[in-house]
């Protein structure tokens, strides 16, 4: 699954995997950086998710006002 395809929750449950075995001791050290980069992705991809949803919000928001008088 590419980033433009996963969703919102399914990139937060990465993140979660991924600090999970951030805290794990057993954590090979040549495994780190890639760790530390796809968690870089996947808070990209939480940030575009969010900021997608705040313009339509609004935009739903602003359709709904009503209509200033002339």
């Amino acid at each position: 699954m590419s980033d433009d395809e996963i969703g919102y929750a399914d990139a937060v449950a990465e993140l979660g995997e991924i600090l999970a075995a951030l805290d794990d001791e057993q954590l090979d050290v040549d495994v780190l950086g890639d760790k530390v980069a796809r968690a870089a992705e996947l808070i990209t991809v939480c940030r575009t998710r969010i900021a997608t949803a705040r313009l339509r919000v609004d935009e739903i928001v602003a359709d709904l006002a009503p209509p200033e008088p002339d």
